[in-house]
C-alpha cells in the first residue's frame, strides 16, 4: 500500500483532516474534537492505512497541542506553514475564502508537492525550556504595565515626585511620606499600594525564573552564554526557537531564519539593499539585546560597531551589521555544541537522524521551517562561488599527412 498523506487544520475544539495519496486523489474526510474521544476516533479512521504522514498547520501555533500528541503516539508529523497552504489554497479554488474543508485539502496538497517539509521531533527539555522562556515574557509585559498604572498613580499623589524608571524602594518611600485626607486622595493611595505589591511578586517571580533558565541552559551543555550579551534569558529563547541547528545548511540560511540578512533592492545600475523584515522576530529581538549589550560594553562588538560607524554607516545600519555578525558567533556555537553533545552521547546508528531524534531528518526540529533562500534573499558578505563547471576541452588528434609522390 503507497504512501498516504493526513492534511490536518487544527483548531483549539476541533480538528479537519483530508486524507490523500501521492497523486492527490482523496481517500477520506472528516472533522472531529480534539478531546480524548475525537483524537481516538480521528486516529481510528486513519488507522487502515499504515504508512502515513501527518501534515499540520502551523504546528508552532493552534496546531502545537495536535502535533505533540501525534509525536508521543510515534505518529511522522511535519509542519506546513500558512504561507504553503494559503497559496495552494488559492491556485486551487481560484478564491482565498476560507473553510476548514479547503484548508486540510490545502494542506494535504503541500505534503504532496512539497519536499523538505520540517519533521518534527518533539524535545520536552527544549519545551519546557520554552513554556519557561514564554512565561518570563509574559511576567515582563505584566511588568511593564503595572508599572505604568502605578507611576500614573504616583503622579497624582505627588505631582513632579515620580520618576519615570522608578524602583520599587523609591515608590515605598514616596508612599509612606503620603498621608491624603480625602476620600479619593485615600483610595488613589490604597490603588497605588496593590499595584506596588503586585509589582514586588512580579519582579521576584521573573528573578526566580532567570535563575530557572540559566540551570537549564547550563544542564544542556550549552555555551551560548560565553559570548558577549548572551545572557540565560536570551540563550534559553535561542535554544527553545532553533532546536536542531543541523536544519540550517550554512550561517545565510540561518541569518536569513533570524532575519538579520538584507535582502537585494537592486535595480538596473543601481545597487542597494534594504532591512528583511521576515524571519523568526522573537529571535531577531534575542538578537538586537545581544548587540545593544555589546555596543555598550567594551566588548570587540562595541569596536566593530565603531568601525561601521567611522566607515559612514548610520547608528541603525551599524547595529545592523552587528547583529549580522553575532548572528554568525550564534550559529557557530550552537553547531559546537552539537558536536560536543554527540561525541559526549553518540546516537544510535539505527533510525536516528542528526537531531538524535528517532526518524529524524536534516530539516528535523523542534521549531520553525528553515526558509529557502532565493536570489533576493543572499546576504551580503562575499560574491556566492560560482557553481559552473569549467568548460571541457576537446583534444584534437594530429591529422595524418598523406606522403605525396613526385612524377
Amino acid at each position: 500500500m503507497s504512501k498516504v498523506f493526513i492534511g490536518v487544520d487544527p483548531h483549539k475544539l476541533s480538528a479537519t483532516i483530508e486524507v490523500v495519496d501521492d497523486h492527490e486523489n482523496v481517500l477520506a474526510t472528516g472533522r472531529f474534537g480534539t478531546d480524548k474521544a475525537g483524537y481516538a476516533a480521528m486516529r481510528k479512521t486513519v488507522s487502515r492505512w499504515p504508512e502515513r504522514v501527518w501534515a499540520v498547520e502551523g504546528s508552532n501555533g493552534a496546531g502545537r497541542p495536535l502535533a505533540q500528541r501525534l509525536l508521543a503516539d510515534g505518529e511522522h508529523v511535519v509542519d506546513v506553514p500558512a504561507k504553503l497552504s494559503a497559496r495552494a489554497r488559492l491556485f486551487d479554488t481560484g478564491h482565498n475564502r476560507k473553510t476548514d474543508a479547503h484548508d486540510a485539502h490545502a494542506v494535504a496538497v503541500v505534503a504532496v508537492r512539497t519536499k523538505g517539509l520540517r519533521v518534527l521531533a518533539y524535545d520536552v527539555e527544549l519545551e519546557a525550556l520554552r513554556m519557561l522562556a514564554d512565561r518570563r515574557e509574559e511576567l515582563t509585559r505584566t511588568r511593564i504595565q503595572t508599572v505604568n498604572r502605578l507611576h500614573r498613580l504616583l503622579s497624582e499623589l505627588t505631582p513632579g515626585q515620580a520618576k519615570k524608571d522608578i524602583t520599587t524602594g523609591q515608590a515605598k518611600a514616596i508612599l509612606s511620606s503620603v498621608r491624603p485626607r480625602d476620600l479619593a486622595g485615600k483610595t488613589r493611595r490604597r490603588l497605588a499600594a496593590e499595584q506596588l505589591a503586585e509589582l514586588v511578586m512580579v519582579e521576584n517571580k521573573i528573578k526566580t525564573l532567570t535563575k530557572e533558565l540559566k540551570a537549564m541552559v547550563l544542564a544542556l551543555g550549552s555555551r551560548l552564554m560565553d559570548l558577549p550579551g548572551v545572557g540565560p534569558v536570551v540563550a534559553a529563547r535561542i535554544l527553545a526557537d532553533v532546536g536542531d541547528v543541523t536544519r540550517f545548511a550554512d550561517r545565510n540560511r540561518f541569518a536569513s531564519w533570524t532575519g538579520t540578512a538584507p535582502i537585494d533592492a537592486s535595480s538596473g545600475e543601481l545597487v542597494r539593499h534594504r532591512l528583511s523584515r521576515a524571519g523568526n522576530r522573537k529571535m531577531n529581538h534575542m538578537l538586537h539585546i545581544a548587540a545593544a549589550t555589546q555596543a555598550r560594553l567594551d566588548t570587540p562588538g562595541r569596536a566593530y560597531y565603531r568601525r561601521k560607524l567611522a566607515a559612514g554607516k548610520t547608528r541603525m545600519e551599524a547595529m545592523r551589521c552587528l547583529k549580522r555578525r553575532i548572528s554568525d558567533a550564534v550559529y557557530r556555537q550552537l553547531l559546537a555544541d552539537a558536536a560536543r553533545a554527540q561525541l559526549a552521547h553518540p546516537p544510535e546508528l539505527a533510525g536516528t537522524g542528526p537531531g538524535g531524534h528517532c526518524g529524524a531528518s536534516q530539516e528535523s526540529s523542534a521549531v520553525d521551517l528553515p526558509p529557502h533562500i532565493d536570489t533576493s534573499d543572499q546576504p551580503l558578505p562575499g560574491p556566492a562561488p560560482t557553481t559552473l563547471q569549467p568548460p571541457m576541452t576537446v583534444r584534437k588528434s594530429p591529422r595524418k599527412r598523406t606522403p605525396q609522390t613526385t612524377a
